[in-house]
């Protein structure tokens, strides 16, 4: 008699599941108070820290994941607060099911909305679960994204603030493009206009014709002014002019971009996907900048990277590095990541530049692990497994 042989066995449908989180709100200081052009019009204090929340996510396999978000300024209590209520929920869960853990999570807070701080305080969980997942393949973040290079383009802003004069601003980018670092973005905006000019000849003509050089308005000008600044800039023969206009007013950076030769970026302030998706619907950027911190981790910058490439857009992502020049590298189109040294304290690795781009390392996940400095700036901290 004939027998049918046995069906294979299937994968079981649950890998792994959550075993514990570990959420930190760390207070990072700043060695100077910055000062960009929002404290030059009046409109926010000088910087002098960073709030930072971590999310540390152990499985019951022994593999762990570690993500964070930030706030600048005010917010980093609330991104805590919204984090430590709905981590319970990840209990139990299999963690490579990112993109439905990403929804659980924002309908465990749906009431207060589906941007700002609750999707914010998600993004660490969010980019916690995607360098568990690399960990466990093995790979570097971008690898397991599928890079597209093993290098990407880099600019300084750290060293362009409006705080130092103007011969510390060209000696911080004469040091900076001898570590390695490709290119520099310094900042303007500020109520004469033309001590920005002043400020971005000189360092035009510090830097030379073949150096890429950005500028950052931080949102303070108004239509007209944008738009007569902007083309008094052209002559400098610039990489972008960022956020010339109020981050919400699409309308009119859609105007700049049709009227200017040098491209537009804007985004960073954005903190959801459907807000960027209004950007490129209005034709209102050249080059696009998400923060994967702000819009809700990488599963959300992913969906704005799969919009910004339908359209052909430059990326160029705002500050976090760390996490950014996976995403980068992930691009299609050869993007820019910000170089900021601030965090240096925060992790015992360091990202190495070289010939003005910024270099993956071999390392899995996204390849930083927390120092104990930062374990000593933690101000607040919870851990949540399955008996509380």
């Amino acid at each position: 008699m004939t027998t049918l042989a046995s069906a294979p066995a299937t994968a079981p449908a649950v890998l792994d599941r959550i075993e514990s989180v570990t959420l930190s709100s760390v207070t990072l200081p700043l060695p100077n108070p910055i000062s960009d052009a929002k404290v030059f019009t009046g409109r926010q204090r000088p910087m002098t820290e960073v709030a930072f929340l971590f999310a540390e996510i152990r499985t019951e396999a022994g593999f762990e994941g570690v993500g964070f978000s930030y706030s600048k300024r005010a917010g980093g209590p609330a991104q805590f607060a919204h984090a430590r209520e709905v981590a319970p929920d990840l209990i139990g869960e299999d963690p490579n099911d990112i993109g439905r853990l990403w929804t659980k999570l924002v309908w465990a807070g749906a009431s207060v909305g589906r941007s700002g701080a609750s999707t914010q305080a998600i993004a660490a969980i969010d980019v916690a679960l995607w360098d568990l997942k690399a960990k466990r393949a093995g790979l570097p973040l971008a690898k397991l994204l599928g890079a597209h290079r093993n290098s990407v383009r880099c600019y300084n802003t750290s060293g362009g603030f409006l705080h130092e004069s103007i011969e510390q601003v060209k000696d911080n980018a004469t040091r900076t493009l001898e570590s390695g670092v490709g290119g520099i973005k310094i900042k303007v905006g500020l109520p004469d206009s033309a001590e920005d000019l002043r400020r971005v000849r000189a360092v035009r003509e510090h830097l030379g014709d073949g150096v890429p050089l950005m500028v950052d308005a931080n949102q303070q000008w108004d239509r007209s002014t944008a738009m007569r600044v902007s083309r008094r800039l052209e002559e400098f023969d610039l990489v972008w002019i960022e956020e010339p206009l109020d981050a919400y007013d699409a309308e009119g950076h859609a105007q700049l971009a049709r009227s200017l030769d040098t491209a537009i970026a804007t985004g960073e302030m954005l903190t959801s996907v459907a807000e960027h998706y209004e950007l490129i619907r209005q034709g209102a950027v050249d080059i696009l900048q998400p923060d994967a911190p702000r819009v809700g981790g990488i599963t959300q910058f992913l969906k704005l990277a799969t919009l910004a490439e339908h359209r052909n857009l430059g990326l160029a992502p705002h500050f976090a590095m760390e996490i950014h020049v996976h995403l980068a590298a992930a691009y299609p189109i050869e993007p820019w990541v910000e170089h900021f040294d601030w965090l240096h304290p925060l992790f015992n690795e360091r990202l190495e530049t070289r010939d003005g781009r910024m270099h993956l390392s071999d390392r899995p996940g996204l390849g930083v692990t927390l120092t104990d400095q930062a374990r000593a700036w933690t101000v607040d901290r919870v851990h949540v497994d399955a008996t509380r």
